[in-house]
Formats: structure tokens, C-alpha cells, sequence
């Protein structure tokens, strides 16, 4: 029956595996019987949300028997304010995979193609195939996006390109001048989304703010998120700059009240504690010194990183490091699913953990 099931299935979902998120410390301390277990696999933030966030979820908890506001008024104020865009700008999702989603259901229909690059994250392709559209994917350059090969790609059968700056697993970057020149380049039946899910970890001069190109480029759309610097991966809340005209068309696909009262409340209350993102950047940037120098004195190559994560190269299958790992109750991503079975990908965490896993690498490589 589950066969059979399956064959309803339109094509492109068919060839679908589901997402695999990382694996939570409830089900590693459950199936390996560890205690005391550590988390670096999600990118998130090792310091939780900001107090006025939490203060602000506690509030809005009071009311949750009614329906959230739907148009999400309050948070676009705070975002329109903070960004120097009108709220009509603004479309609320269900974190940016929800934008990103919007996105392909809105504008990409089975007949067309949508381009990103080999190593970039693994939403794009379900959005694509869930759709009935057909993925182009673009060898990558460096680990990272190589613009001349996604711009030689695109095709009157192209409707929608995704790029991810900086890149999740790879932690690569681009610089303002060429993904400025990209979008340029690109056809006026072409949108492009900048998927800028770690903009606030970004310490780089050439790095671009593309939210401040909307007003040139009509097909340009970003995607920023409050899962990762804001601490609140757990409330599910993210947002796209746009156009409002293209804001008005994902609003047309967006279900009702796809973000709950205790989100926008704390996502709005998270904006104004930017001493909260400021000392989150902070941790990390030291974190990523500190794993950098140890992967240095144990040999081991790594991608330079730009977001709050690190992907290092063990020069073989990287899954009995990672069994390893686990077994010491740390737990990394393993990213073979990105075509990068020799690496693993470290989120930067709290001092302690940090330590904590150079530890444990140490131990599971002495014995391996």
C-alpha cells in the first residue's frame, strides 16, 4: 500500500528524501546513553535568545487561546524601523525555509528551472521538486557559488535562482561587487534569492547588504531569519525584503497565521536587545579562532567561514569520526548529503564547548 501511495505522488516529490535535521541530545542520551550531551550541529545560538525576547514570549503565552495577528503589524514596525524599509517590504515566515518555499509555490511552475550551486543548502532542491520544476544545480568554486557558471545556466526556462551568502554547510561568502554584477546580469523573468540566514554574523568589509539594492532590482528578494543570532530556532520565525509588489504575490500563497502570537512577540522584542546579537558575534568570532587553531596544530584542512559554523575536511569518510563523536556525547553535522562525506560541520559554541569538543576530537582521532 505504501507503494502504491507513493506512485500518487507528484514526480519531483516522489524522488524526494525527507529533511534531516541534527540529531537532538534527547536522542543521542536515549540511543548511546550519555549524559551531560552537547549540541554543535544546528547553528544555533549557543547563548539562547535575548531576555527581553523571553520576557516578551511569557506575555504573549497569556493570550494564546486567540489567533495571532495575522499581517504580523507590530513585528513589520520593528523590522520596517530597523531596516529603513516600508513594512509593505516585508513578508513574515514561518522561519525563511517558509519564505524560500513561498517563494517556489508563488513563481516556479513544473515547465521551469531553478539554478544554485553544488553545496548550498538542502532546502532548495525539495521547494524545487516539490513544485515539479527541475533543479539546475552549478558546480562550486572554492566550496562556494561560482557566479559565471550559475549565470551561463540560466535559460528562458529559468524562473527563480537561490543564493545562499554565506553559504550553509560551506560557510562561504560573497563579496558585494560580484553578486551585485549577478543580479544585474539577470533577465527580467528571473528572480533572485539572497538567502542571508547568517547576515549577523558576518565580520567581512566586502560583505554586501542586499537588502539595500530592493529598491534597484525588482526581481531581488532576501531572506533573514531569527533562528540564528537572535537565539529563537525554536519559535520558527524568519522574513523576506522585497519589492511590494512581490511581497503582495507571496502574500497570496502565504497561509493564515503562519507565524503564532509567542513568535512575533519575542522576534520583536529580540530586534531592540542588538547588545544581545553584538556579544552572540562576539562568542563567535573568538569560537572560530579557537577551533581554527586547533584544526591547524591537528593537520586538518577547513573552509573559511564566514557564518557561525566550521566545515572541516578529514581527507577520508568522515562518519567514524562522527560515530566517534557522538560516543563522547558531541554532537556535529555530518553534511555526506552535500556531496562532502570527508566533512563534518562544527557550530561555533559556548567557550566550554568548544573545549569540550577539541577534547573529544582529540581522543576520537588518537584512537582512530
Amino acid at each position: 500500500m505504501a507503494a502504491d501511495i507513493l506512485r500518487l505522488a507528484i514526480p519531483g516529490v516522489q524522488g524526494l528524501s525527507p529533511y534531516q535535521p541534527g540529531k537532538p541530545i534527547e536522542e543521542l542520551e536515549r540511543e548511546y546513553g550519555v549524559t551531560n550531551a552537547i549540541k554543535l550541529a544546528s547553528n544555533e545560538n549557543p547563548l539562547g535568545p535575548s531576555p527581553r525576547a523571553l520576557e516578551a514570549a511569557r506575555q504573549a503565552l497569556r493570550d494564546i487561546h486567540r489567533y495571532p495577528d495575522g499581517n504580523g503589524y507590530a513585528l513589520k514596525q520593528a523590522l520596517a524601523r530597523k531596516l529603513s524599509v516600508a513594512p509593505g517590504n516585508i513578508t513574515l515566515g514561518n522561519g525563511s525555509n517558509d519564505i524560500l518555499e513561498l517563494l517556489a509555490r508563488a513563481f516556479v511552475q513544473p515547465e521551469n528551472e531553478v539554478v544554485f550551486s553544488e553545496h548550498a543548502f538542502a532546502v532548495y532542491p525539495i521547494v524545487t521538486r516539490a513544485v515539479g520544476a527541475q533543479p539546475v544545480i552549478t558546480k562550486a568554486k572554492n566550496w562556494g557559488h561560482d557566479l559565471a557558471a550559475m549565470r551561463a545556466a540560466v535559460n528562458a526556462r529559468t524562473r527563480l535562482v537561490f543564493i545562499a551568502n554565506p553559504n550553509n554547510p560551506t560557510g562561504t561568502w560573497l563579496a558585494a561587487g560580484e553578486l551585485e554584477a549577478f543580479i544585474q546580469s539577470m533577465p527580467a523573468h528571473v528572480l533572485v534569492a539572497v538567502d542571508e540566514a547568517y547576515f549577523e554574523y558576518v565580520n567581512e568589509a566586502a560583505y554586501p547588504n542586499t537588502i539595500a539594492w530592493i529598491g534597484k532590482y525588482p526581481n531581488l528578494v532576501t531572506t533573514r531569519t531569527f533562528s540564528k543570532a537572535y537565539g529563537l530556532a525554536g519559535l520558527r520565525v524568519g522574513y523576506a525584503v522585497s519589492s511590494p509588489e512581490m511581497a503582495d504575490v507571496l502574500n497570496r500563497v502565504r497561509q493564515p497565521f503562519n507565524v503564532n502570537s509567542v513568535a512575533l512577540a519575542a522576534a520583536s522584542a529580540a530586534l531592540g536587545d542588538e547588545m544581545h546579537v553584538a556579544r552572540a558575534a562576539q562568542v563567535n568570532r573568538e569560537g572560530m579562532q579557537l577551533l581554527s587553531g586547533a584544526f591547524n596544530s591537528l593537520g586538518l584542512k577547513f573552509i573559511p567561514s564566514a557564518g557561525n559554523f566550521v566545515c572541516v575536511d578529514f581527507g577520508r569518510p568522515a562518519a567514524p569520526v562522527y560515530e566517534g563523536l557522538l560516543r563522547a556525547g558531541v554532537i556535529v553535522r555530518p553534511v555526506a548529503n552535500y556531496g562532502m562525506p570527508n566533512h563534518l560541520r562544527i557550530t561555533i559554541g559556548r567557550p566550554e564547548e568548544n573545549l569540550r569538543f577539541i577534547t573529544a576530537l582529540k581522543q576520537v582521532m588518537h584512537d582512530q
